[in-house]
Order: structure tokens, then C-alpha cells, then sequence
């Protein structure tokens, strides 16, 4: 791949190309342009592509390869969290602030991340939330959001996109309990997109991208026999 693909903002069921021809510095970089469409965002996902990009950019598309990953059986939780669970000082709900949460996930951190999700972006995964596709995960302690996560469910396939927290292992125990929720429900995948060592931590693992591709294909075109996800979300705390 010489020069990077450009998609048409007006025609959604223009098809991605094909994730070989990602590029390999930066890593995964596969197209720029279309757009936010739920119609697009979806399909994106099931091709194992995700927008990511920061504000006064186009709209980039990524497939990274490898690709981080997290099997719901293999899940790890260390001694401390463990310890942390225990103690029972957290509370989590599903699908109780996905507005909020995203909004989270946005704010600058100590880290400099955060900052890369739009108002575009949020927009487009509040729509996606509504038709029932994006689903959160929260973290509170006594009545107070400290920690969450949002993400996409497609079949038995749970695509994270972001994480925050406000306080110590906040975040965490939002994840262990998603991970857990979304294993006795019959998720055989959690994408993890790129890998870290708060990921890792877990037993996340990297795998090849056509593996990858290939457990895609099988997984989100089979229902989970269940769902952690409320039949009716909770009415967010913050107006989508």
C-alpha cells in the first residue's frame, strides 16, 4: 500500500480495503475519511477496524496487527484486586451513565490520554448505545461514578474502546466484573485492540491479525446465549 485509501462520507456501503494492505508504521493505519454512521461503525467492527483519530484530523481507520485480545476464560485477577472485590467498596452497574462514562473517558489524564475522543466520536457512540450495540460498564463508591468502561457488542464479541478512573483500582474492578459478567453470558472474545500492561495484567494476549479476523467472523455472527446488558438501559445520569 503506497498512499493511504480515502472513503466517501456519503456512500456507507462503500466496502474498507482489505486490512492486509494496513500500513505497518504507524502500525494497523488501514484508511481515512467516511463516516460515523452506525451503519458504517458496525460493519467496521465486524472487519476488525476501529476509528481512531483526534480532533482536526479526518476520520482514521486502524488494524493493527497484532492484535491485543482477551479470552473471558483466561482472565486473571491479581491478589490486590482480588483484595479490592472482597472488601466490597465498589458498586457496578451496566448500562446505568453511558454518557457519562464516554465523557470520562475524554477528560485529559496524567498520562496525556483521553483527549483523542471528539465530540464527533461521542456522538456517534451515543447513537450507537441508543440502538442498543455500544454498552457501559460503571464503577461507583457511595453513589459517585469513579471508574467505568465503554465499548461495542456484536454476536459473542465485546469490542473495549476506553477506560477511566477516579479513583484507586476503580477501572480495574469495572473490567474484572465485565470480563466476568460477559463469560457467564457465552463471550468467547474481548477485543483489546493494542496492548498494555494494565490490559496484560489480566491475561490479555496478542494474536495475529488474520487469527483474529477469523474468530470474527465465527463469534459475532453467533448470539450470546445471554446478555450483562439490562434489557432496557437505565436512563443515563448525564442527557445523551
Amino acid at each position: 500500500m503506497t498512499r493511504l485509501y480515502w472513503l466517501d462520507a456519503q456512500d456507507d456501503d462503500e466496502p474498507f480495503p482489505d486490512v492486509a494492505l494496513a500500513l505497518r508504521e504507524p502500525n494497523g493505519l488501514l484508511a481515512a475519511g467516511g463516516s460515523l454512521s452506525p451503519h458504517r461503525l458496525l460493519k467496521a467492527y465486524r472487519l476488525g477496524i476501529f476509528p481512531w483519530y483526534s480532533v482536526g484530523q479526518p476520520i482514521l481507520w486502524w488494524s493493527p496487527d497484532p492484535r491485543a485480545v482477551l479470552y473471558p476464560p483466561s482472565l486473571h485477577i491479581s491478589r490486590s484486586l482480588a483484595k479490592t472485590l472482597r472488601k466490597g467498596e465498589y458498586t457496578v452497574s451496566f448500562d446505568h451513565a453511558f454518557a457519562e462514562v464516554i465523557r470520562q473517558c475524554a477528560q485529559p489524564r496524567a498520562d496525556g490520554g483521553g483527549t483523542w475522543l471528539t465530540e464527533e466520536m461521542i456522538d456517534a457512540y451515543c447513537h450507537l448505545h441508543r440502538l442498543g450495540h455500544a454498552h457501559s460498564v460503571e464503577t461507583w463508591h457511595q453513589g459517585t461514578l469513579v471508574g467505568g468502561l465503554y465499548g461495542i457488542a456484536i454476536g459473542q464479541v465485546y469490542f473495549g474502546e476506553s477506560m477511566f478512573s477516579r479513583r484507586r483500582d476503580a477501572s480495574k474492578v469495572a473490567f474484572a466484573q465485565a470480563v466476568i459478567q460477559l463469560r457467564e453470558c457465552g463471550y468467547r472474545l474481548i477485543d483489546c485492540q493494542v496492548a498494555s500492561n494494565h490490559l496484560s495484567q489480566f491475561g490479555a494476549t496478542l494474536v495475529p491479525r488474520r487469527e483474529f479476523i477469523a474468530q470474527l467472523k465465527q463469534w459475532c455472527e453467533h448470539i450470546a446465549p445471554c446478555s450483562p446488558w439490562p434489557t432496557t438501559p437505565a436512563q443515563d445520569r448525564q442527557h445523551e
